[in-house]
């Protein structure tokens, strides 16, 4: 079935829709990861984009319930080159075509997706419609209508309503208290601002007790919690929208040790003074190399974000990071205070090393000594 997509630009690209009949809309950003579609589709950072990937056969592994980043798919729409139907994996319970189906998500495949990410990467992530049934001009003309991702609270679209547990089966509805087999374990506070499942698995493997909260869980209510700490996820949006969650983070950082990642960690910066702006296209990937201003070394990061952080001027902050690509800020941790922060999605313990999530319990091991 013929699909289009249309640029705000006026720029179409012309394909095939492998989903069938329908209409898609949101920002176009382009991924260069070559696997790991299904993390990306899930992953809540992704929500009101629609993804181009640049590999240019995606689906041959198809899907299953193990690789999921949250309970639902946050992508609009996925374009890509060439999709598979039918995927080789011993491993796989239903083809990429199927799960977008069944998720309501619009899938095009015919599409050039190097020009298309040409074109990104020269004029920026650009606003943009898949439609199966409106011609190109009706199509551009609604591109530009769409709200632009600066000003945008997607948080509010990818956070929990309510507290919750995280167990070995996922998340759990939970009063706002710590789980009652805690016992000894550090106790961890996570502001959901829309997380990765990976980032909760990780934090459980480190032996810490887990409560998750709204982005507006009200900071006296921490103090009365006394976490050991507490930890802010990522998530999708522009940090600079959300002053509420920056003001309570600025509280948070007075009563117990902070970590962010993503977007947690753009919120920390602006609480301790610093700002934040839109990246061009954006960091989307899962190749894209780090230096680790501390050991010197670099780490292949995945990532997904389109706001940087700014923390010159900041002498109380020492960069830990740094993006290899751009040049941008990746990390930070404070000189004085038990307040340290990564702006990519932190991996297992790399080699010879210790892993970001086992650095934070660290921290708190020794505050709590």
């Amino acid at each position: 079935m013929k699909a289009i997509l249309a640029l705000e630009d006026g720029t179409v690209f012309t394909g095939e829709s492998f989903t069938g009949p329908g209409e898609a809309a949101g920002e176009v950003i382009f991924h260069t990861a070559m696997s790991g579609y299904q993390e990306i589709l899930t992953d809540p950072a992704q929500y009101g984009q629609m993804v181009c990937m640049t590999y240019p056969l995606i689906g041959n592994y198809g899907v299953n319930p193990e690789d999921a980043e949250s309970a639902r798919v946050h992508c609009p729409a996925l374009i890509v080159k060439e999709c598979c139907r039918e995927p080789s994996s011993w491993r796989s319970t239903e083809s990429l075509p199927d799960y977008l189906k069944r998720h309501g998500v619009m899938g095009l495949e015919g599409v050039d997706t190097r020009a298309l990410t040409r074109h990104l990467r020269i004029h920026g992530a650009m606003r943009g419609v898949i439609s199966t049934e409106e011609g190109p001009g009706a199509l551009a003309a609604k591109a530009r209508t769409l709200p632009s991702m600066e000003g945008a609270r997607l948080a509010d679209f990818t956070a929990p309503e309510e507290p919750y547990h995280w167990t070995d089966q996922g998340p759990r509805p939970a009063a706002p208290q710590w789980p009652e087999d805690s016992g000894d374990r550090l106790k961890v506070l996570v502001y959901d601002y829309g997380t990765r499942w990976s980032a909760l698995r990780q934090l459980a493997a480190e032996g810490l007790a887990i409560l998750a909260v709204p982005p507006d869980f009200p900071a006296q209510s921490v103090r009365k919690l006394a976490p050991h700490g507490v930890f802010l996820s990522s998530g999708p949006g522009d940090p600079a929208a959300m002053s509420e969650a920056v003001s309570i983070v600025r509280e948070l950082c007075e009563i117990c040790p902070v970590s962010g990642i993503g977007l947690g960690y753009q919120l920390l910066v602006l609480a301790l003074g610093g700002s934040s702006h839109k990246l061009r296209f954006g960091h989307h990937g899962a190749n894209h190399p780090i230096r680790d201003d501390v050991s010197g070394k670099i780490e292949i990061s995945s990532q997904s974000h389109g706001f940087c952080v700014d923390i010159s001027g900041l002498d109380e902050l020492e960069q830990t990071h740094l993006n290899l690509n751009d040049g941008t800020p990746g990390g930070f941790r404070h000189r004085t205070k038990p307040l340290f922060g990564v702006q990519h999605y932190p991996g297992t313990t790399p080699p010879g090393g210790r892993s970001f999530f086992t650095e934070f319990r660290h921290m708190l091991e020794e505050r709590a000594r």
